[in-house]
């Protein structure tokens, strides 16, 4: 029979086991491996049955067991040291308590996703795994993060797959109370909850829920309450689900319920009102909305509540193509705000402003949501250096009249979280070589530019290590294997096969992902036969781990996986290759550390990161990969293989797979697999070994979350911070009226003539020239604008490339007409062709760049052939 209602019935814990229940609610456990080694103690059958979560395990544990540890001193003596431990971690100064400056007293970060453990299953791919990692670092390092997302009660989906091989859904139901969770409570006890209105009066209202993150909480938003009416409970059904009303009220929650639920939060507890807000993708913009409206509450205007909210905003955006941003009908928008519905104190039009698309190739009638978050932050930035420059592109329209590589979208590359990444098996390499403190602090705050200590580790410590790893990953497959081919009906008598499936001793490649075209699941089977061979060759064999989801409404992303797992279903290389369904944070702690190469060949350069091969990196694993995202900026020799791409514009899509696939089997026939299989004097492969050694000591610093989240605190939150401080409301007000000022003088300003001391088109390098510029700025005075000399090499277009940009000085003061002089000195400190030209910029004390506000002055056509300066 089924129950008709379900309850969560917790344990009544022996009162010197009660840390045990502050242990579990605080996921720090999930990458702290004394903790996680504790709870296994309690009971090892219940903790695997458990799936490794100790808040299911503690309600699973028998009474007696219990009775047994309350009178076992040694288990108490283990349980009083890491209890200890979290003490220390939570209240203990850390990196950034130590830095000098005034860094932000509290950091909101939002997200519509977070990857924490698989005991949350509150993530679909890389965007929530890096949120995860991004929180985890802040942790380690002291950095007083609050992060803010929703609770989907469906989570994403699970995957399995029929027999044929086609991917099927499953949407199992979280219940909270069985969650690592805990309800935001107001003083009388009653459950926090936050609301937003909506049209006809209807009001969308959602429980606070909190998950501790180590130092960091973590606000969760869920709609499933009883007060809401049936379509509004389901709001946060499952993540990246329904349609476009579905989605828009998601992201309203996310954004503006987030920060009522930040100010409720800081409320009730006391912590520190965040000073930046950042935010992770386009999907929580309305967060600005809201701060404008506090603002506006408080008496400023919304032009002035708006510079106030951008000073101390961080827009990140992950998208290397405009299809991956959420865009919305703009009535459908405007329906949701406005008298009637939500934020009814802001005119529904300055909403809709703020996401248009008012670029070349733009459509009017559709609301962006990542051109919000750009116009509603002062910094932004992608996550690679190369994902940095597609963005400029991508979003240059934004701001006219400037080149793509001024466009103020800076970038940090991604990182990943050491500690919850690295094998144990690992760690415990490093840390009998350095000690275990150092170990950890290498891992978490990083800070070295080289782990010169991994120098000293033997090769064949280093190679038992990789084949243990290799070992454990084979028996995980085949336990995954036997797993999956039931659920697709098999029988016993048909799975005999799998206890031969992979080889501990065989050269193993990962290839484990999302399922998007532009990934390229199956560039591997381009040309089968020669996969063939490489899987049974009789020397020098491979075999492949394959993982990986496409999204439910993708069945282009579904025939992809159905022909994967066809191909790995063939007897003759269902040994060598393998597909393992319900790809998840679980699964990839196996994955990464027991594979020898970690495959990465998506479509340059729509890869804004992909941080799987850095997980895999730091385990010693070598990657293979195109040229993409953060290998794009960090790839040596020493650290793996380049696929080359053939990304010419004349290449059409079809012949540059088949380039590329047979660049991927050159590389894997006629270097990675013989560097693999190739023994020295000691029988151990040592050119290999090398590699390893040398993506350890000089790869492993670098791909850390640690460093990534110094680089946020120190190029992005302090700066806001700073910006945030100074834009108190009578300079919030004064750069608005400013703004509004310089927007309707500046068809006024012009370049109108200039001049130099040249006497030739040639000159020596170090010569300097002096430089005399004539500009007209109309109603503006020179404390509103900057006059800049801009110099560089030139193109063959004479474009001006890696420019330098020197102030030039007003001299004396207007002319009858209203001309002011400027003048200032012209290095020629480079060979070749060089080329310079002016320009006059808006500039103001409070703005982060001159090219914020989008405006500028040139020379004209006509005055640039008269004045114009090549030096050949």
């Amino acid at each position: 029979m089924k129950a008709i209602r379900r309850l969560t019935v917790r344990p009544v814990l022996p009162d010197p086991l009660r840390p045990l229940s502050d242990l579990a609610r605080n996921l720090r456990w999930s990458w702290h491996p004394e903790t996680r080694d504790l709870f296994q103690s309690v009971d090892p059958e219940c903790w695997t049955a458990s799936g490794r979560d100790p808040v299911r395990l503690l309600g699973t544990v028998p009474p007696a067991r219990l009775a047994e540890l309350a009178e076992d001193r040694r288990f108490l003596r283990r349980l009083t040291a890491v209890a200890d431990d979290l003490d220390h971690y939570m209240s203990g100064d850390r990196w950034y308590q130590a830095q000098s400056g005034r860094l932000p007293a509290a950091v909101a970060y939002f997200s519509p996703e977070f990857g924490i453990t698989a005991a949350l299953p509150q993530y679909s791919g890389g965007l929530g795994i890096l949120a995860g990692d991004h929180l985890k670092a802040a942790s380690d390092l002291g950095v007083p993060l609050v992060g803010v997302g929703l609770l989907y009660r469906h989570g994403y989906f699970r995957q399995s797959l029929s027999r044929d091989g086609w991917q099927q859904e499953h949407y199992p139901v979280l219940d909270p109370h069985e969650l690592p969770l805990a309800p935001l409570k107001e003083a009388d006890g009653t459950p926090a909850h936050v609301a937003l209105a909506l049209p006809g009066g209807r009001e969308l209202r959602a429980r606070v829920w909190l998950a501790q993150v180590g130092r960091v909480p973590l606000l969760l938003l869920d709609s499933d309450v009883e007060e809401n009416d049936p379509g509004e409970r389901g709001v946060t059904d499952r993540l990246y689900g329904g349609g476009s009303e579905h989605r828009l009220l998601q992201e309203m929650l996310l954004g503006i319920g987030g920060v009522r639920a930040v100010r409720t939060y800081c409320r009730l507890t006391g912590h520190a009102a965040p000073e930046v807000f950042h935010t992770n993708e386009g999907h929580a913009g309305f967060l600005g909305l809201e701060r404008i409206a506090e603002l506006c509450d408080e008496g400023l205007e919304f032009g002035a509540a708006l510079e106030a909210v951008r000073a101390g905003t961080v827009f990140t955006t992950h998208t290397p193509v405009p299809a991956g941003i959420d865009r919305f009908d703009r009535e459908l928008v405007g329906r949701h705000f406005g008298p009637d519905s939500e934020l009814p104190r802001i005119d529904v039009e300055r909403v809709l402003r703020l996401g248009m698309e008012t670029y070349p190739g733009g459509e009017p009638n559709l609301f962006n949501m990542a051109v919000m978050g750009l116009r509603l932050a002062q910094r932004a930035n992608g996550v690679s250096l190369l994902h940095g420059g597609v963005s400029r592109g991508m979003f240059a329209g934004l701001w006219p009249g400037f080149d793509a590589e001024e466009v103020p979208i800076t970038s940090v590359t991604n990182g990943v979280h050491a500690p919850t990444w690295v094998a144990p098996e690992v760690f415990r390499l490093g840390a009998r070589q350095i000690g275990v403190q150092r170990a950890e602090d290498a891992l978490a705050v990083g800070g070295s530019d080289r782990w010169d200590s991994v120098a000293d580790i033997p090769d064949q410590d280093i190679w038992e290590l990789r084949r243990t790893l290799r070992a454990q990953l084979v028996e995980e497959v085949r336990e995954r294997l036997r797993a999956s081919w039931r659920q697709r009906g098999a029988g016993t008598a048909e799975l005999g096969w799998i206890d031969d499936a992979l080889d501990p001793d065989v050269l193993t490649i990962g290839f484990a992902r999302r399922v998007p075209s532009y990934k390229r699941l199956t560039l591997m089977l381009r040309d089968r036969d020669r996969l063939v061979e490489l899987l049974l060759h009789p020397e020098r064999p491979i075999q492949i781990v394959v993982a990986g989801k496409a999204h439910p409404a993708d069945d282009g992303g579904k025939r992809l996986v159905q022909e994967l797992v066809r191909f790995a279903d063939d007897p003759r290389v269902r040994h060598r290759i393998v597909f393992l369904p319900d790809y998840g944070m679980a699964m990839a702690q196996k994955l990464y550390p027991g594979c020898d190469i970690w495959l990465n060949n998506p479509l340059r350069p729509l890869e804004a990161c992909g941080t799987s091969g850095m997980k895999a990196a730091l385990n010693g694993c070598l990657n293979l990969s195109v040229l993409d995202g953060w290998w794009d900026e960090w790839y040596q020799p020493d650290f793996g293989w380049a696929i080359p791409t053939a990304d010419g514009a004349g290449t059409d899509p079809d012949r540059r797979d088949a380039i590329e696939a047979n660049a991927l089997y050159d590389l894997l026939e006629q270097r990675i697999t013989p560097r693999f299989y190739e023994r020295g004097a000691s029988g151990l492969p040592d050119r290999w070994l090398e590699m390893v050694r040398r993506t350890l000591s000089l790869l492993g610093p670098k791909v850390l979350a640690g460093r990534m989240v110094r680089e946020y605190v120190e190029r992005l939150y302090a700066p806001a911070a700073e910006a945030h401080r100074a834009m108190d409301p009578d300079s919030a007000r004064g750069l608005a009226e400013w703004k509004a000022r310089v927007r309707a003088a500046w068809p006024g300003v012009s370049v109108d003539h200039v001049e130099t001391s040249a006497a030739s088109a040639s000159a020596e390098l170090g010569t300097t020239l002096g430089l005399r510029v004539r500009v007209k700025l109309g109603d503006l005075a020179p404390e509103d604008v900057e006059v800049q000399a801009v110099s560089g090499r030139v193109d063959s277009e004479d474009r001006i490339t890696d420019a330098a940009k020197v102030p030039l000085k007003p001299v004396g003061g207007p002319d009858l007409e209203g001309r002011w002089v400027y003048e200032g000195p012209l290095a020629l400190d480079r060979t070749g062709p060089f080329g310079y030209t002016v320009r006059v910029l808006p500039a103001h004390r409070l703005l982060a760049s001159g090219v914020e506000t989008g405006l500028v002055a040139v020379p004209s056509g006509d005055l640039v052939e008269a004045a114009g300066l090549l030096m050949r």
